[in-house]
């Protein structure tokens, strides 16, 4: 049906071609593909055909959506023409073209689409572009997609014991559009109806039918059916299907699965009534790993899994099948934990022995591997101490964990064996010397040095004097989790250690199973690197440089830096300075003044950098040194200006506070003689009441008392007792007051005219001694003989104690 029709699209496409040929000859002629859009059922047939008249040259190939099409679907029918075909098409949409190699021409093309449909209705126009009217040729094809792939089966209700079985469920594959439904029926080679569904399969309960069908089959060598299929546009058969009853017979699976483990294998147990089993088992840690399938004996219901890993979960499960049917639903999975076996692992001991303690036990920590984590199994230490290279008889029993344990030990040498504690089984022993001991080997000068490769140590020793079989290097970083393993070299490369890690290393060497003394190394960095951080700050900035420090911050004790590279920019001109790693600050010269800069800091060290965040800063105008100089001169001025004003104001205050002498307020008296100034006093007042007083001459007249000098027993100058009394009196009162002074010591005399107003300005009147007065011809020889000398004085200067 199919050939026909596509017989019928090749001949539609040459007539069209051959009409477009007659009527345009002599004309430009067109290349191109036919049929267009296309629409065909999946999984069908298509021939297309390209017109290559336009096309003299090069050669003809096909493309479906861009890809080259296979040459071995394409055949040349004549010098014009090219046919290609495609068998069992299912893209839903596809575009195919027509190309020529000369000049990569494309020649046409056509896009075909699929669908699914139980009854295809195809329509062709073929048209005659040379004729006036367009004559439609309208052919129509029926067909229906029948149902296929079908499989039947006879089986038991799962919750029945497997005897005769009651259900007969078939299921098949039938094409045809979503939108669209059909009814199924399934009928036996009489015709007659067994079951009926909407779906693609169909179950028959034998126990709801008056007749047993199940049965029948089973008396009958060979049962046929088939399914008939019926939609709106009709209804289709399937082909025959012919079985055998016995052959499509599956029984339910098997049940209560029972799985014993032991320390070699693992034992399966189960209950069904047929003998023919299988048994899937795989680690549960290897879900998509292709299953092992053991098949069993028929003598019995059991089965024994070998070849099992120590401590691993395994899931297990069972199907079953009668002579000559088919295979049970494999049986739910179960889980079980194989035990462990001495024989299928490889197990290490080692041990860490701890320097003697005050009460001088030793700690011996004991670890092992080889034994998975997943072991359920409790660990004994048997401890048996040596005594000149004899057992003591004594045994000490410890109880571990599941990958390590620690007991104490005396100076005596040792033995500790690991065993199973359900069943004793010893699993490895290692040796403990006893301290002090010469007699066993040791190992000297171990080195360690840094490999190129981080996380990588190399260590070396040197070899031992006495004969060693092995070594045993062990290293940790934490003192907690050790790894160790053995070497005959006297050299070791540790791997995969943790970066910027350091590590504690311990070489011991071994003879046959005895363990010699050991020797420690320094803890040593697996890899260095630069610290993380790096954090900068810029101090003392000034017009043309600037200080710049910073500082390290890591999470990592093995931390170094060879090199410190400071960039720093400004205005896109970048220039940079490097200093060793042992520093922390640089300064940055010959910088221009008023300029912004950006400064990062990158450290080098062990292949690795690391750049610091930019920090910006600003240089001065002007140099601050310069500025700091010019202030403190500023103030050192002003301080010495302030400090001379305010001297010269105390001063000027001093001076105005000071009383000036007022002419008026003085009398003008004459100074005595060097030979009165031998007298002891001028004057000698009778008592202490009328020292230092003033005694003007109003007052004396108001007394009627002569102002006269007393004499201390000795007499005066006679010349100046000789003066005239008219000539002392005229010029007093024309001139001012006189004042008559004599030694230090003695007393000074004062008298002064009638005239001055200030002649008494004290109120009290002071008992003034009776003085001689003196002739007119002292006085006039006494001024031959001296020169009269006036003098200023206040009042107050009589307040002090002595007269100056």
């Amino acid at each position: 049906m199919y050939m026909s029709l596509f017989s019928i699209f090749v001949v539609a496409a040459l007539f069209v071609s051959l009409c477009d040929s007659f009527l345009s000859k002599g004309q430009h002629v067109i290349c191109d593909v036919s049929p267009k859009d296309l629409h065909v059922v999946e999984d069908s047939s298509v021939e297309l055909v390209c017109q290559t008249s336009c096309s003299n040259h090069g050669k003809i190939f096909w493309t479906l959506n861009g890809e080259h099409i296979n040459e071995s679907l394409s055949k040349t029918i004549n010098a014009t023409h090219t046919v290609l075909s495609l068998r069992n098409f299912t893209q839903s949409s596809a575009a195919v073209q027509c190309h020529s190699s000369y000049g990569n021409q494309l020649l046409g093309g056509v896009t075909i689409r699929t669908y699914c449909k139980n009854f295809y209705i195809s329509l062709i126009s073929i048209a005659c572009h040379s004729c006036h009217d367009i004559t439609v040729f309208n052919v129509f094809f029926f067909f229906a997609a029948k149902p296929k792939n079908i499989t039947c089966v006879l089986h038991y209700d799962v919750n029945k014991p497997n005897s005769v079985p009651k259900l007969f469920t078939c299921s098949w594959k039938h094409r045809m559009d979503p939108l669209q439904t059909a009814n199924y029926t399934i009928l036996n080679n009489s015709s007659n109806e067994i079951c009926k569904s909407q779906v693609a399969s169909c179950t028959h309960n034998c126990t709801h039918l008056a007749d047993d069908i199940v049965a029948y089959m089973y008396f009958s060598k060979l049962y046929t059916i088939k399914v008939r299929a019926k939609t709106q546009y009709g209804e289709t058969d399937s082909d025959p299907y012919v079985f055998d009853p016995h052959s499509i017979t599956k029984i339910n699976p098997p049940k209560n699965l029972k799985i014993t483990p032991s320390s070699e294998h693992l034992s399966v147990k189960w209950t069904i009534d047929e003998p023919r089993c299988q048994v899937k088992y795989y680690k549960t840690s290897e879900p998509d790993k292709a299953p092992e399938v053991l098949w069993t004996n028929q003598s019995d219901f059991t089965a024994t899994i070998e070849e099992v890993e120590s401590c691993i979960n395994y899931n297990v499960s069972v199907r079953c099948a009668s002579e000559r049917g088919l295979w049970s639903e494999w049986s739910p999975e179960k889980t079980a934990l194989t035990k462990l076996s001495r024989s299928r692992i490889r197990m290490r001991l080692w041990r860490k022995v701890a320097e003697p303690g005050k009460n001088g036990k030793r700690k011996v920590h004991l670890m092992w591997k080889g034994i998975p984590s997943t072991c359920r199994e409790a660990f004994t230490v048997k401890q048996v101490a040596y005594n000149d290279n004899t057992t003591t008889g004594n045994y000490t029993y410890t109880s571990c964990g599941s990958s390590s344990c620690d007991v104490d030990v005396d100076h005596r040498s040792h033995r500790l064996y690991l065993t199973v504690s359900d069943s004793g089984a010893l699993l490895d022993s290692v040796y403990v010397p006893a301290v002090g001991d010469a007699g066993l080997p040791q190992v000297w000068s171990i080195k360690t040095t840094k490999h190129r490769m981080k996380g990588v140590i190399q260590v070396s020793w040197n070899v031992s004097e006495k004969p060693i079989s092995s070594y045993i290097i062990d290293w940790t970083h934490d003192g907690r989790q050790y790894a160790w393993k053995e070497t005959t070299f006297t050299n070791a490369t540790l791997f995969g250690l943790l970066h910027r890690t350091p590590y504690s290393i311990t070489v011991t060497p071994l003879f046959n199973d005895i363990t010699g003394h050991s020797i420690h190394a320094n803890p040593f960095c697996s890899s260095i690197g630069v610290p993380e951080h790096i954090a900068v700050k810029v101090e003392d900035v000034d017009d043309k440089s600037a200080f710049v420090k910073w500082y390290m911050k890591s999470q990592y004790t093995c931390s170094d830096v060879d090199t410190y590279t400071i960039f720093y920019e400004a205005q896109g001109l970048q220039q940079n300075v490097s200093v060793s790693g042992s520093e922390n600050g640089v300064w940055l010269k010959d910088l221009k003044p008023k300029t912004h800069y950006n400064v990062r800091v990158e450290a080098t060290g062990d292949n690795e950098t690391d750049m610091s965040s930019t920090v910006y800063f600003i240089t001065n105008k002007f140099d601050p040194r310069l500025v700091n100089a010019l202030t403190i001169c500023g103030f050192i001025l002003v301080f010495l200006v302030l400090s001379i004003g305010l001297t010269c104001a105390i001063q000027w205050k001093k001076f105005n506070d000071k009383p000036v002498p007022n002419p008026r307020l003085s009398t003008v008296a004459k100074w005595l003689t060097q030979s009165h100034e031998k007298v002891e006093g001028f004057f000698q007042p009778p008592t202490d009441q009328i020292e230092n007083q003033v005694v003007t001459e109003e007052t004396q007249r108001n007394r009627g008392a002569p102002l006269t000098p007393v004499r201390n027993g000795n007499d005066c100058d006679p010349s100046f007792s000789s003066l005239q009394e008219n000539e002392p009196e005229e010029r007093f009162s024309e001139t001012s007051e006189t004042q008559l002074l004599s030694s230090p010591e003695g007393s000074m005399v004062f008298s002064s005219s009638q005239s001055s107003p200030y002649r008494s300005q004290d109120n009290a009147e002071p008992l003034l001694p009776q003085v001689e007065k003196p002739s007119k011809t002292d006085l006039g020889k006494k001024q031959e003989k001296t020169q009269t000398k006036s003098l200023y004085i206040s009042l107050n200067m009589f307040e002090q104690n002595d007269v100056r």
